[in-house]
């Protein structure tokens, strides 16, 4: 047989066995409805309780385009819009949203100009009747500064004079405040926990921290009895001076508690860990990310510490370098094996403990464009590529680590683009949009999702199974799809093992709910 033809068959008898298996997935789509709102931003999507959905968006009208409000759409079990409500409410911070008893709460950062103080107000009303009353649950002194909410993956603006960020734990069932606010002298950092009641568990004065460094909090988990907080921190140096092989900031994990508050900091020598993830194993306290042998943002391994929550002492820490599968996985043959700006996504615990985690390859680039005016306009465009996944026995050993390759940009509504994941039975799931018919075979085994330039949109799903095990599937054709999923904003039910996707294209919305 010639050369030629035996690599024709060695290549579609790869492509089929990568192919082989249906994956266990049923979808179902819901009637498409008009949106009066062309313009528009998903911000939260949300169980009603009753297997139904409640939606959050930001809206924008205007020649200019502006934002107007808030609109909210409440669908049930059977995807069928109940009924929907204009929130008309400008010039303030949105923060975030949950669903509870019946209720929706929209929480919001907003400035009182006569009082001088930043509020943190919840807009609370029924979902069967909508009629939003407002409560304040905080208020902090400041002078207004630019962006009192600004979150960056690798910066933090320390100098601006006040600095707030929000974290809920993964379940909505309470979040953290981290109100941070500097003015001469006066030097002071509060962390404030809620539960969904809106009762504030805890309040922890953090000021003595900060005399040296300050803390950008990236990561919460709270205690099945809502006593104990655990959050993940960026802590900078502030007054320190640096070698060349130094970092200007190190990882540190805070524990709150009525009684007060406890920190421990990860800095081993020659070791940076990043994008720490805190999570509650059995009876321990467990700290997940990755670390890298240098001082910059690029990657070498698997980070995994075991924490005693009585005396916050690392018990156990543990660095998995890269393998070479893994390796292969993400460069091939290619010479240029950097791993960097790696942006955590989501965690699982499995029954027997182990843990699996992802994250991606997040980047921004900037040019200068002409508009038509002839002005310079600053044109930023969003990287969302590698997805890459992990397997940890519960003592933290490493199992195995896969690459998917993937390459996305977007200049617009960021929830179209990266990924989702889902967990079954040790099996991982991925749900990825792209225009392809099908990924780009690679050398070495290797396949690439890229985006496309088409106008309508596939759903492919990857899995990786318990042994690490890589297998794709179309689930969606884009015939069938006819407006693109928002596929990185997904409701997870987990307990009704569905993903619930919210589709829209201009006027035209629906919802797709995938069944597993």
């Amino acid at each position: 047989m010639p050369t030629k033809n035996i690599f024709l068959l060695l290549f579609f008898a790869f492509f089929s066995f990568l192919n082989a298996q249906e994956m266990p997935v049923k979808y179902t789509f819901g009637e498409k409805y008009h949106d009066r709102y062309k313009y528009s931003n998903l911000l939260t999507i949300a169980p009603d309780g009753n297997g139904g959905s409640i939606l959050v968006r930001s809206y924008y009208t205007g020649i200019i385009l502006k934002p107007r409000g808030y609109f909210i759409e409440h669908y049930n079990a059977n995807l069928e819009l109940v009924s929907d409500f204009n929130y008309k409410l400008k010039d303030v911070s949105y923060v975030d949203a949950f669903v509870k008893n019946g209720q929706v709460y929209l929480l919001f950062l907003d400035y009182n100009y006569g009082k001088k103080t930043y509020d943190y107000v919840i807009h609370q009303s029924s979902y069967d009747n909508f009629n939003f009353k407002i409560q304040k649950i905080l208020e902090i002194e400041s002078d207004p500064v630019e962006e009192p909410l600004d979150r960056n993956y690798y910066n933090r603006n320390f100098g601006s004079g006040f600095t707030t960020t929000v974290l809920f734990d993964k379940g909505k069932s309470a979040f953290a405040i981290s109100a941070h606010h500097k003015k001469g002298k006066d030097n002071k950092h509060n962390i404030y926990v809620f539960n969904t009641d809106l009762k504030e568990l805890m309040h922890y004065d953090f000021s003595n921290e900060i005399e040296e460094k300050n803390y950008a909090f990236e990561n919460l988990v709270i205690s099945k009895d809502k006593q104990e907080v655990y959050l993940t921190a960026k802590a900078y140096f502030k007054k320190k001076r640096f070698a060349a092989n130094e970092r200007k900031f190190q990882y540190e994990l805070l524990q709150v508690t009525n009684e007060g508050g406890k920190i421990q900091n990860f800095a081993d020598p020659g070791k940076f860990p990043e994008a720490l993830t805190p999570l509650l194993v059995a009876d321990k306290v467990v700290c997940v990310g990755f670390y890298s042998n240098r001082r910059d943002n690029r990657y070498n391994g698997i980070a995994y510490f075991d924490i005693n929550p009585a005396t916050m002492e690392i018990s156990t820490n543990k660095y998995h370098e890269f393998s070479e599968q893994f390796m292969l996985d993400k460069f091939g043959r290619d010479e240029d094996k950097d791993i960097k700006n790696l942006v955590f996504k989501g965690v699982e615990v499995t029954k027997e403990n182990d843990i699996l985690f992802n994250a991606e390859e997040y980047f921004v680039t900037s040019s200068i464009q002409r508009d038509p005016t002839g002005s310079s306009v600053k044109i930023s465009r969003y990287h969302y590529n590698d997805i890459v996944s992990v397997k940890l026995a519960a003592d933290g050993a490493m199992l195995w680590a896969r690459n998917i390759n993937k390459t996305e940009v977007t200049q617009g509504d960021a929830a179209y683009t990266s990924y989702c994941s889902y967990t079954k039975d040790g099996d991982t799931f991925f749900f990825i949009s792209t225009a392809s018919e099908n990924p780009q075979l690679l050398s070495d085994e290797r396949i690439m999702f890229k985006q496309g330039l088409g106008r309508n949109r596939n759903i492919f799903l990857i899995k990786l199974d318990a042994a690490g095990k890589m297998s794709y599937e179309k689930v969606i054709d884009n015939q069938e799809a006819r407006l693109p999923l928002m596929v990185s904003m997904p409701l997870i039910n987990e307990a009704q093992e569905n993903v619930l996707f919210y589709a829209k294209r201009g006027t035209k919305k629906q919802l797709v709910k995938v069944n597993f």
